[in-house]
């Protein structure tokens, strides 16, 4: 399992010190921009921006009670970043599993997917679908109560 703040921070330091160099070095436009380029790097890379992750077995608990799919991720994943802007506002209404920080989530994708970890893998009704169409995952969400 991998420590999901080492890579954001990371592309923070880097761009800190490439953005110095280059406003040391004369070109404050330049270190500006690297820095945006970075920090964006990082937000891509981070946790942040996908609803709070719960542990597997509570996400599947959760989904067989209330019917909403399960998705399995990992920071960095370009897919999985798209799925979750692809659905805005529906993302929170989904059980996000991040298989880096639990075990069983990335046992569970490797399970589905015949040993690798393939993300995003969404469980509905028990079935995995490994990277869907984001439409089609808004389309398996129940009606909003």
């Amino acid at each position: 399992m991998r420590r999901v703040g080492r890579v954001p921070a990371l592309f923070l330091l880097s761009g800190a010190v490439a953005a110095t160099g280059f406003a040391l070095g004369g070109d404050p436009v330049m270190a500006a921009v690297i820095l945006v380029l970075f920090t964006l790097f990082a937000v891509v890379h981070s946790p942040l921006i996908f609803p709070g992750p719960v542990p597997a077995a509570e996400a599947l608990r959760r989904a067989a009670a209330d019917g909403r799919p399960v998705v399995y991720w990992r920071p960095g994943c370009m897919y999985c970043l798209r799925l979750r802007l692809r659905l805005g506002r529906d993302a929170s209404r989904l059980h996000w599993v991040n298989i880096w920080r639990d075990p069983a989530g990335a046992a569970a994708v490797r399970a589905a997917t015949g040993g690798n970890e393939t993300v995003p893998t969404v469980v509905v009704a028990d079935r995995p679908h490994i990277n869907p169409d984001p439409a089609w995952v808004r389309r398996q969400l129940p009606p909003r109560t």
